[in-house]
């Protein structure tokens, strides 16, 4: 029965990526002096795991760089080499070219072949240095089942594979020929027989077939060049037989060692059977032993129905994977991609394999169907709205079992809809884990030293701001490093220590999120700042609290840079920057002391999918207005309305003047009131300034699921979105921070002075 392998490549793009994002945090964690050597086998297995995904699905292009890259590690790992900070660089390079080639898999992206070509010759180079052996790291446990180091010369292997599919031979073919080089034929019950002249261990043609399949199935012959303890390692193979020896010795039917004598042949044929028949049983102890061990090919023997226990001989060697969850899982018995086949570890410093009931604490669900639940949720509850407005007008004593289940109803429906909100919310370490890497790389890059920490990781935030804030982020960052960090000698003759310290958090606050981005550097420069201000027009004056003076590096084109380098310098970015957070609904502050540092504030909503607003009315509409750009409400007083020729009018509130923006004028609508202290007067505030919106009632709080206007209908000027109301109708919510950016009066600076 053949498989369609196409079904399980997104599961090897999508775990390929996490391997790639693994091994780049392990890179840049690791102790160049004294490497951990659980990282090192960290690293490496996830090479390894990323080269057998790409040889079963024959992406070649990926297995010929990891081929190298995995030997280059192996060697560091085994203490055959020092590792170095070189070294440390040309493996993240080197998955800068895996990430490269496997966009242009999986999207068709462009893919630079000289790279590649220069990267693997750069990979070759290192593994062919420091041949000498140096010591271990401290810790280090040397591996069971190791194979010794290649000798000089090379080995000749005869592998003869079990009954494959012509598919897997062909993907085993091309994999293996990247050992050396490699012949096929076939046997007459149509078999492959390989024979391969590498310089490489037996080790490695194990671990490469073991992708395929079990390491039991094999049978692997040595010729000449191998030595005997290299040929028996594993206890799948042996050596070419001697003249000397009779045929069953040199044989031993694939599987044993050669009888020293009748006895010891007899007891030997009694215990072992020659591998077709149950040993006898002496004890109840042996025959436990012998169960448990399977000689290092058998499972264990398990009746009809009963659960089958890990092998004693997968846990010591590592060469029999889970044989009870492949058959437990179809998907798991054909599929050969790294997800679905992993070899088990075959060595003690590797990790201990987990049990698959509790690898399988996650699935996998496309985003469209996560945001098809939530639409579904939204849809409930709004008809739970209507539902509950229809009853108020029931009397409570006649329609109590009514009423009490409506209220449960309610209930459920806020605990359902929190619940599958909470889905859509991902951790901050989805884009915190982005930066190390850049943070490194920049900094040499620019001949500073900074340290880089997180704090809040694990604190969560909707996935559609989650991919929208990195950009924002990483502008910020990459401003902090180049402008904020002083050079190692100028904080050294400031009294500071020559590492300057960037660190990036996050927290919850309310019902928002808070993000900052913080350096111990120099801080701003305010008059800097001002005269930069004035040279580009703008209205500055030298009172000015540092609070608006910060803001001026918003201002489009503005930088106070006096050079222009590829990393900033244009005045290009942070104008966007900010505009991008304020329209997901957020806020941007700064704090910043000249010579201790900047830190920038970033306020998001947790998610764009439900707020919390107010419902209004002007004329016969019903508008919403996010609450969290409501500082209050009021009724004026007619002495309070100020007219000023040419820029309307404005309200006199607490001994401040806010400009008056009438509602209906804003939209065309026929007002139930014309003046202003016959209405309400909602007082908002966005992007620190303040404004009233002059509104003819109140109508009351409620929690609105926004439904995206633009998709639906078409784009509104003044409008964010619309939500359905309990009545059926349908609400427009204001896009508050455009409608005061749109008012003439918030232009006019004479407006605020008496």
């Amino acid at each position: 029965m053949t498989v369609d392998m196409s079904q399980f490549f997104q599961v090897f793009f999508e775990e390929t990526e996490e391997l790639l994002a693994e091994m780049e945090r392990l890179l840049l964690a690791i102790d160049v002096a004294q490497p951990e050597p659980e990282d090192l086998n960290a690293i490496f297995r996830a090479a390894h795991s990323i080269k057998g995904g790409a040889g079963t699905f024959g992406i070649t292009d990926l297995t010929e760089v990891t081929h190298v890259l995995e030997t280059l590690l192996d060697r560091i790992r085994k203490g055959e080499m020092a590792l170095t900070g070189e070294h440390v660089d040309a493996f993240l390079a080197a998955k800068d070219i895996l990430k490269m080639q496997l966009d242009g898999h999986r999207h068709g992206a462009a893919v630079d072949q000289e790279q590649v070509v220069a990267m693997r010759a750069t990979l070759q180079s290192l593994a062919q240095q420091g041949s000498a052996r140096v010591p271990a790291p401290p810790g280090a446990v040397a591996p069971l089942n190791a194979a010794p180091a290649a000798a000089a010369g090379r080995h000749c292997y005869r592998i003869e594979l079990p009954a494959l599919p012509e598919r897997d031979i062909k993907a085993l073919a091309g994999e293996l020929g990247l050992l050396g080089t490699i012949s096929e034929s076939r046997l007459p019950d149509g078999r492959g027989v390989f024979v391969l002249d590498t310089e490489d261990s037996a080790e490695s043609i194990v671990a490469i077939c073991s992708f395929i399949m079990e390491p039991s199935e094999l049978k692997i012959t040595t010729e000449a060049a191998a030595s005997v303890e290299d040929a028996q390692r594993y206890g799948v193979f042996e050596p070419l037989p001697a003249p000397a020896r009779s045929a069953e010795d040199a044989q031993g039917y694939g599987f044993f060692e050669p009888l020293q004598s009748a006895i010891a042949q007899k007891e030997a044929e009694n215990a072992q059977g020659y591998g077709f028949f149950e040993p006898l049983q002496t004890s109840i102890g042996q025959t436990e032993q012998e169960n448990a061990q399977g000689y290092g090919f058998f499972a264990p023997f398990v009746p009809n129905g009963g659960t089958q226990p890990a092998a004693a001989g997968a846990s010591k060697h590592g060469d029999a994977p889970d044989k009870a969850a492949v058959e437990a899982d179809p998907v798991a018995e054909h599929a050969t991609t790294a997800a679905a086949r992993k070899p088990a570890p075959r060595r003690d410093a590797d990790k201990p394999a987990v049990a698959h009931n509790e690898a399988s604490t996650s699935i996998r669900v496309g985003i469209e169907k996560v945001d098809q639940l939530i639409n579904l949720v939204g849809e409930l509850v709004i008809t739970q709205a209507m539902i509950e407005q229809r009853v108020d007008s029931l009397d409570p004593m006649l329609h109590e079992r009514l009423l009490n289940s409506v209220s449960q109803l309610t209930r459920n429906t806020r605990d359902l809809q929190e619940a599958v909100m909470s889905i859509r919310m991902m951790p901050m370490d989805y884009v915190f884990s982005r930066f190390p890497r850049m943070v490194r790389d920049l900094a040499g890059k620019l001949g500073k030293k900074v340290e880089f920490v997180t704090h809040g990781a694990a604190t969560e935030l909707d996935k559609g701001l989650i991919e929208r804030i990195v950009d924002p982020l990483t502008h910020l960052v990459r401003n902090s490093i180049d402008h904020g960090i002083e050079m190692p000698e100028v904080r050294a003759a400031a009294g500071k220590s020559e590492t300057g310290r960037l660190s990036l958090s996050a927290a919850h606050q309310g019902g928002n999120i808070i993000i900052e981005v913080s350096d111990d550097g120099g801080g701003l420069n305010r008059s800097r700042i001002l005269d930069k201000a004035r040279q580009q027009g703008l209205p500055v004056s030298d009172a000015m609290p540092d609070a608006e003076v910060w803001q001026m590096i918003f201002a489009p084109g503005f930088s106070t840079a006096e050079t222009v380098t590829d990393v900033s310098g244009r005045g290009v970015g942070m104008d966007v920057v900010k505009r991008n957070i304020e329209a997901m609904g957020g806020l941007v502050e700064i704090r910043s002391l000249r010579g201790f540092g900047t830190t920038i504030s970033i306020s998001l909503p947790l998610t764009l999918a439900i707020l919390d607003g107010m419902s209004i009315k002007v004329g016969p509409e019903i508008y919403i207005l996010p609450l969290a750009y409501v500082v209050e409400s009021l009724q004026p007083r007619a002495l309070d309305i100020k007219e000023i020729s040419g820029s309307g009018r404005v309200i006199k509130v607490r001994g401040d003047y806010l400009p008056l923006i009438p509602l209906y004028q804003m939209f065309g609508i026929d007002s139930a009131c014309t003046e202003p202290s016959e209405g309400i007067v909602v007082i908002l505030e966005s992007d620190g300034r303040k404004a009233a919106l002059f509104v003819d009632e109140l109508v009351g709080q409620q929690q609105v699921v926004v439904k995206n206007l633009e998709s639906n209908y078409r784009k509104v000027a003044g409008i964010s979105g619309a939500t359905i109301l309990g009545d059926g109708g349908v609400s427009l919510i204001v896009d508050v921070a455009a409608l005061l950016r749109s008012s003439r009066q918030l232009n006019d600076e004479s407006i605020y002075t008496e």
